[in-house]
């Protein structure tokens, strides 16, 4: 029996493997970065292990450092997670050498599966090797990993080779392999998964189909269970291909064969040896908990000979620090406040006031909601993510709340293509119009400018704000009636309720304030001064940096006086396991170029300067 487990990860994912060990009487160790020191997943095990430094490559895939940090805790066994090394055969091997009981599949296994084209060979499947115009599209792919990271669509083959370079550069940086290979490209296919679980006595359950077509640079943002719209003999081939995978390795533990499905027939993509982010849609469909599971197998015992009956229908977002409207920018700052309505599940990695840091996924966390009919689930997720309270940098929040309630998406006619269609329109910025005037009548409670022995109407005071890219000014004045504001009545107003009788109907206004960031119920606001001082004006053509982060390439000829094209890639950003590819703005000369590989940049760095000819 296992009685301490190391979690080799962090996050939420780190936080919902301690969680259930605490379930099962198991004392839980973590480790963590110099940048994770405070995270809630260091704050809530029993006993903590630091990896000196903040990067991946120094910390949390040192696999070596997690093993000795697993031994010195005493610890009996090893949880991986996902991402980092849970897919890693070596790490594996090195947990069981040192005499520990490795949550996860065989390392022969995993290494078999590890090598996207190895995986294809299994399944009698051959990557292309030679790409003609017949060809395309295509997909280029990094042979190990995943997560969306070193993958590219080729539409013409002119664009190939660089989407070679680029793949091989963010596969190498991500997960130490530069390997990656081609593939034809499914257009219109939807992205449908099979959970297995496998014990040690020769058992492979398929546990349910998952749709996870909702997606973004490859990675998904919307999974549900199970899978709407398939055939009784698609779900039975999806299910026997998963189990055929599984059984060509000796499969033992939790994993999930992923495949597009196009026209009613399924592609084979890809078998991920671990635990998967949207694991919980499963979990909520047939009431299990599956990394108790994993732990059970791992101590040996045997599988139920049937999977579990489904109930009803389970869907999952993810919730990001990222900004969807400007090429998802990932988000960095105080996360101030999140909490959701009860009914639904909250699966994080972070409390009030925790910092949302640059070196790792800028994932916030999962909610999941459960209901008796498609449907209700959709409903019940987007209403809770609606009327959550979310306080910090900007999220991906309105984008999953649309998306969740699009004629599309609730008819599951969905493919992967879902977002390339339809984010100009979910994205359209659609914020309150009078959350300014709210937060200026909160901020103006107890604060009359007048006293007693003053007859005269005041005149009004105005406050400007920054809402969804825009500046908005609003008026209001003290009167001996209070607070008055034109064409709105104001029924009441304190420091942070505001109400607001608009159109014959009282509308409540929460008003919550951070320094100079303000949010109003659920928009997002920056003060801004009344009589802004000057600012030094950056030359036009200049590209700053949209986050901060590493500057991981620069396109090759990109040297100050060369001449550019507009869209032409200049250089590439990392932070947050995301790459931000730096465009010229206008046809012109490269007139300054202040960026070079390796270099930290700050939010609003200069990177260069375009002159337009």
């Amino acid at each position: 029996m296992i009685a301490s487990l190391l979690v080799a990860n962090r996050g939420e994912i780190a936080c919902r493997v301690i969680r259930t060990c605490r379930e099962l009487g198991i004392r839980t160790v973590a480790v963590h970065s110099d940048a994770d020191e405070n995270a809630l997943h260091a704050r809530v095990a029993d006993a903590t292990v630091r990896l000196p430094g903040a990067a991946p490559a120094d910390t949390y895939l040192r696999g070596d450092l997690i093993v000795k940090a697993a031994v010195a805790a005493g610890s009996d066994a090893v949880h991986p997670g996902y991402g980092f090394l849970s897919e890693n055969a070596d790490f594996a091997r090195a947990v069981l050498d040192a005499g520990l009981v490795w949550i996860g599949p065989p390392p022969e296994a995993i290494e078999a599966m590890a090598s996207k084209t190895r995986a294809k060979e299994l399944m009698g499947l051959e990557p292309l090797r030679e790409v003609t115009e017949a060809d395309l599209p295509v997909l280029v792919k990094a042979a190990a990993g995943g997560g969306g990271r070193g993958m590219r669509i080729v539409r013409r083959l002119a664009d190939l080779d660089s989407a070679l370079e680029g793949a091989r550069a963010e596969a190498a940086s991500a997960f130490g392999d530069g390997e990656v290979f081609v593939e034809p490209y499914v257009e219109g296919g939807r992205h449908v998964e099979v959970q297995i679980l496998a014990d040690t006595h020769g058992t492979i359950l398929p546990l349910g189909t998952r749709d996870c077509s909702l997606q973004r640079r490859h990675q998904k943002v919307i999974e549900e269970a199970p899978a709407p719209g398939l055939s009784d003999e698609l779900t039975r081939e999806l299910h026997a291909l998963a189990v055929r995978a599984a059984r060509a390795v000796d499969y033992v533990g939790a994993g999930t064969v992923e495949f597009l499905v196009a026209d009613g027939t399924p592609h084979f993509l890809e078998m991920n040896t671990r635990l998967q982010v949207e694991h919980p849609v499963t979990e909520a469909l047939l009431g299990i908990d599956l990394v108790a599971q994993q732990i059970r197998v791992a101590e040996g015992h045997a599988l139920d000979d049937d999977p579990p009956p489904a109930r009803g229908h389970a869907v999952e977002a993810r919730l990001y620090a990222e900004d969807p409207a400007n090429d998802w920018t990932p988000q960095t700052g105080t996360l101030h406040r999140l909490t959701v309505p009860q009914g639904v599940r909250l699966d994080t990695g972070y409390e009030d006031g925790d910092s949302i840091g640059v070196h790792y996924d800028p994932m916030l966390a999962k909610v999941v909601a459960h209901a008796p009919t498609r449907a209700e689930a959709l409903r019940k997720l987007a209403s809770a993510l609606e009327r959550a309270t979310l306080h910090g940098p900007v999220t991906n929040r309105d984008l999953l709340v649309r998306s969740l309630r699009h004629p599309e998406f609730t008819t599951a006619r969905m493919d992967t293509g879902f977002y390339d269609r339809h984010l100009p329109d979910l994205t359209k910025p659609s914020p309150d119009p009078h959350a300014p005037l709210a937060a200026a009548l909160a901020g103006a409670h107890g604060r009359s400018r007048f006293g007693g022995w003053r007859n005269v109407p005041s005149q009004p005071e105005a406050k400007r704000y920054a809402m969804a890219g825009e500046e908005h000014e609003v008026h209001y004045r003290h009167t001996r009636a209070g607070l008055e504001a034109d064409g709105v009545r104001v029924v009441h107003a304190d420091a942070r309720l505001v109400v607001l009788e608009v159109d014959g109907v009282q509308r409540k206004f929460e008003v919550t304030r951070y320094g100079d960031e303000v949010h109003v119920n659920t928009t997002r606001l920056a003060a801004l001064p009344r009589f802004p001082d000057p600012v030094a004006q950056l030359a036009p053509g200049s590209l700053v940096a949209p986050m901060p982060g590493t500057v991981v390439r620069v396109a090759e000829g990109a040297v100050a006086g060369a001449a550019v094209q507009a869209g032409e890639p200049l250089l590439w950003l990392e932070a947050m396991k995301m790459e931000h590819k730096i465009t010229a703005p206008v046809t012109g000369t490269l007139s300054a170029l202040h960026a070079v590989p390796g270099q930290q940049v700050t939010l609003g760095s200069l990177l260069a300067v375009v002159q337009q000819t």
